[in-house]
């Protein structure tokens, strides 16, 4: 399991005992304190998953390589490519850190990314972050295939489902292997079946 906090280096994670999601750590970044190249912004929703668990209602990312403009367009990229309407943009916002820590580390990675920046707001006629999400979709399908799109896609899949944001969003209650598995720890939580009977859920054997 990936812990990524917002702005500050967090310790929280899932209570894997009771399968529940503690008090995340995701405070406003004060903006003077943040001198990367670009800084993402926003607010969590008002009677989303994350709004009972945040300490703030809104959060701060620096980006050290990429620009906020760029960040954000790599923000929209990740929604369109895995929309999720219940899923926060501060957890899209963590596909641009990411994205942007590789740009850091590699020149190579930096001009892929910044060249298919540029890509995506030609092609929407200015701004790809203020298109509409019609046409969106039909920018990032017609660049399908190239190193830009594979770039954002593969990273998708680690940077949006692999922290604890995404856990709360979507109800799952963490790692299990180290408690012996999900037997005796949900396995029977079927809450959109009706109750099976007492004979067809016979007692765990644990050899």
């Amino acid at each position: 399991m990936r812990v990524i906090p917002i702005a500050t280096v967090a310790d929280g994670g899932c209570n894997e005992t009771e399968g529940q999601v503690p008090k995340l750590e995701l405070p406003l970044a004060r903006r003077e304190f943040l001198k990367g190249s670009g800084v993402l912004i926003g607010t969590i929703a008002a009677g989303s998953a994350l709004a009972a668990l945040a300490p703030s209602m809104a959060w701060a990312v620096e980006l050290k390589s990429l620009s906020t403009a760029e960040g954000e367009a790599l923000m929209k990229m990740g929604r369109t490519l895995y929309p999720h309407k219940k899923l926060a943009d501060a957890v899209y916002a963590l596909l641009a850190k990411d994205l942007d820590g590789k740009a850091s580390a590699d020149a190579g990675t930096a001009k892929v990314l910044r060249d298919g920046i540029a890509g995506l707001n030609a092609a929407a006629g200015g701004n790809f972050a203020k298109a509409s999400a019609k046409k969106q979709l039909e920018i990032v399908k017609g660049i399908e295939g190239q190193p830009f799109f594979a770039a954002v896609r593969g990273q998708c899949i680690t940077s949006l489902y692999d922290n604890d944001m995404a856990y709360a969003t979507f109800g799952y209650p963490g790692s299990a292997w180290e408690k012996g598995g999900y037997i005796t720890r949900g396995f029977q939580d079927l809450k959109w079946l009706p109750a099976p009977p007492l004979a067809a859920s016979p007692k765990p054997w644990f050899g």
